[in-house]
């Protein structure tokens, strides 16, 4: 899949923002923001990294968008403290790795002006739940 591709479906999902179920875990600020974003460059930058936090709410929505299963789908994320959003998307069929079902993804992480990539695999744990095993920079081959 091309990174064009990729983009397209990232950017054309659809639904409710990830932040809304996760918000209580993470702030007890509960206001909501309006107003007109414009499009962040993708950044050139190595330095661009997300927090643990950041990193927690790609995770969470990681493992729900694997949880619901559907093609061709992607979850957005958002983090309310820190303005930080992106979007994940699964970018392989599912294979086996060490007996269980895994799957890789793509997620975006854009803060302030920057945007950066990240990739990842998760594998389905023995109750159905699926664990981040991986997460990194993206490294466009």
């Amino acid at each position: 899949m091309t990174l064009a591709a990729m983009l397209i479906l990232a950017g054309g999902s659809g639904g409710c923002s990830l932040s809304l179920q996760l918000d209580s875990m993470f702030s007890s600020d509960k206001s909501d923001h309006t107003g007109s974003i414009a499009p962040a460059p993708i950044s050139k930058e190595a330095g661009v990294q997300p927090s643990d936090a950041d990193l927690a709410y790609t995770r969470a929505a990681a493992s729900e968008v694997l949880r619901r299963g559907g093609k061709d789908v992607s979850m957005p994320w958002e983090n309310p403290a820190s303005g930080a959003r992106g979007t994940v998307t699964p970018i392989a069929s599912a294979y086996t790795h060490e007996g269980r079902t895994c799957r890789d993804f793509l997620a975006s992480y854009v803060t302030g002006t920057s945007q950066t990539w990240m990739q990842g695999e998760a594998c389905r744990q023995n109750k159905g739940a699926w664990e981040v095993r991986a997460l990194k920079p993206w490294k466009n081959s």
